[in-house]
């Protein structure tokens, strides 16, 4: 077997490390004698999981306990829906800060559910920066805030965390959670698909401000209620068990690996290496503004669209997966993800030199 580099925007890659410990795990996971799948997720085995997994959680973002940690089913797009169900009512205003495609669908997937305002906008720059703080029209009286920390197909990305004032800030982080550390106070809630820093599809990771939690109301069902899963303790229904326990592997190797400053580091420096040649280059161009560049997402493009195809297939011969760019943007993406080594970016910069040197 020989594992490719996979820059993936999602599903991405995992580390082989978790990967192999799975495998390993597979069929008979610690002393259960039957896979981690095939137990009971009620019983004491997975509850042991399910609480060490969120200790790991939380010492590896430093969330305070006032915080609620939930393991969800779906993904970030079904919770597009579920955040004003729960947090806004339907004659309120809520805020979205919209700068890419997932932005922009958060806030039309709210739409029937309150009254969504687009408090500021990056369409007419064509998602290749982020409104000025300035600029921003945001509602005192607003349910909440809600803004897309990292977009993954237009490689747009918050630098700092934006001030609102005394309204509940709420972050999508499906793409660029545990990427480094972030002050999980100034949030009132932050969620995240899980299948690009955190393990596979199908689950949501959710922090949330035990205050904001108040605000969910009685006369929706059970199952799209934050607040009836926090009592539950995420089990109010059956969780995806793989899922979670993906997850909580992938947590211990974080934390082995030095926890969120030294991630962080090695992200700063996959993105600085990948960024620096893109731009001296003179043959890749990425369209971002330098102080909005995504550190996980980094979308270029060849000098003449008719190289695109050959740039492909002759990446994907040399082991460099997945660089096609969303059809929204076109050209190319190199997701740089946790599982994503150094010396991987290292082997793309190395090929994209040569193709370029070859094809200029």
């Amino acid at each position: 077997m020989s594992r490719a580099y996979n820059f993936s925007a999602g599903p991405a890659a995992l580390p082989e490390s978790v990967l192999r410990k799975a495998q390993t795990e597979l069929l008979e996971w610690g002393g259960a004698r039957a896979s981690v799948m095939e137990i009971s997720h009620r019983g004491k085995d997975f509850i042991a999981l399910a609480q060490e997994s969120e200790r790991d959680l939380r010492t590896l973002l430093q969330i305070p306990q006032s915080y609620k940690v939930l393991f969800l089913q779906g993904g970030a797009t079904q919770h597009f829906a579920q955040i004003p169900m729960n947090f806004a009512r339907h004659d309120q205003a809520a805020d979205y800060v919209v700068t890419g495609y997932w932005g922009e669908k958060a806030a039309k997937e709210a739409k029937s559910l309150a009254q969504i305002r687009i408090a500021a906008t990056g369409a007419e720059g064509k998602f290749t920066a982020i409104p000025p703080r300035a600029e921003w029209q945001l509602d005192p009286q607003a349910a909440y805030v809600h803004y897309t920390p990292n977009e993954t197909i237009h490689g747009v990305e918050f630098q700092n965390i934006p001030d609102v004032g005394e309204v509940p800030l709420i972050a999508d982080m499906s793409s660029d959670i545990l990427s480094r550390a972030i002050d999980v106070s100034k949030f009132g809630c932050v969620y995240a698909g899980a299948q690009k820093n955190i393990g596979a599809s199908g689950l949501v990771v959710m922090i949330v401000r035990e205050g904001l939690l108040a605000r969910c109301p009685k006369d929706i069902p059970k199952i799209f209620n934050y607040a009836e899963h926090a009592a539950a303790e995420s089990m109010l229904n059956t969780p995806n068990t793989f899922g979670w326990y993906l997850a909580s592997l992938v947590f211990k190797w974080l934390l082995a690996e030095g926890g969120m400053a030294a991630i962080g580091a090695r992200n700063r420096a996959k993105a600085e290496l990948l960024y620096g040649y893109i731009d001296g280059s003179g043959f890749y161009k990425n369209p971002v503004e330098k102080s909005a560049r995504s550190w996980m997402n980094v979308p270029f493009t060849l000098p003449r669209a008719e190289l695109d195809a050959t740039f492909l297939k002759e990446a994907e011969a040399t082991g460099l997966l997945a660089l096609k760019g969303h059809r929204a943007v076109g050209g190319m993406r190199a997701s740089l993800y946790n599982a994503m080594p150094l010396e991987g970016v290292q082997a793309l910069v190395d090929f994209m030199r040569d193709f370029a040197r070859r094809n200029n």
